[in-house]
C-alpha cells in the first residue's frame, strides 16, 4: 500500500476538503486501524493485497481496487459513478465475478511473471 494518501471529504456532490496524508504504518492491522481512526469510508487504490482489502472491508471501509489515473480525473469519475470505465482500470485487470473473493477485480499476470522471469 502506498505511504501517501489523498484524503477527500465529500458531501453529496460537493468536495469540502482535500489534503495529503502520510501513512507510516506497515502492518495490515495497523493500516486498518489508522484509516478507521481518520474516518476513511472509501479507499480508492491501485494495487492492494487481498488480505488487506478483506480486513478493510471487514472494518467497514469500502475498497475500490485496481484503479489508475490522474487524481482529479479519478475523483471526478468516482463522484459520477464512472470508475468502471476502461481508462481507470489498471492494465491487466478485469472485473471477475466468479472465482474471486467477494467479486473483487482480479489481475492477469503476464506469462513471464507467472514463470518468474
Amino acid at each position: 500500500m502506498a505511504a501517501r494518501l489523498t484524503l477527500v471529504h465529500l458531501k453529496g456532490e460537493a468536495e469540502l476538503e482535500r489534503k495529503e496524508a502520510v501513512l507510516f504504518e506497515k502492518q495490515p492491522d495497523q493500516i486498518v486501524r489508522c484509516l478507521v481512526q481518520i474516518g476513511v469510508d472509501v479507499l480508492i487504490c491501485g494495487a492492494i493485497s487481498q488480505a488487506l482489502q478483506l480486513m478493510l472491508e471487514k472494518a467497514g471501509i469500502k475498497v475500490v481496487a485496481h484503479i489508475c489515473g490522474e487524481i482529479n480525473a479519478v475523483i471526478a469519475a468516482y463522484r459520477s459513478g464512472g470508475l468502471n470505465r476502461p481508462e481507470f482500470i489498471m492494465p491487466g485487470c478485469r472485473e471477475q465475478r466468479l472465482g474471486g473473493v467477494g467479486g473483487m477485480p482480479q489481475c492477469k499476470r503476464s506469462k513471464s511473471a507467472r514463470q518468474g522471469r
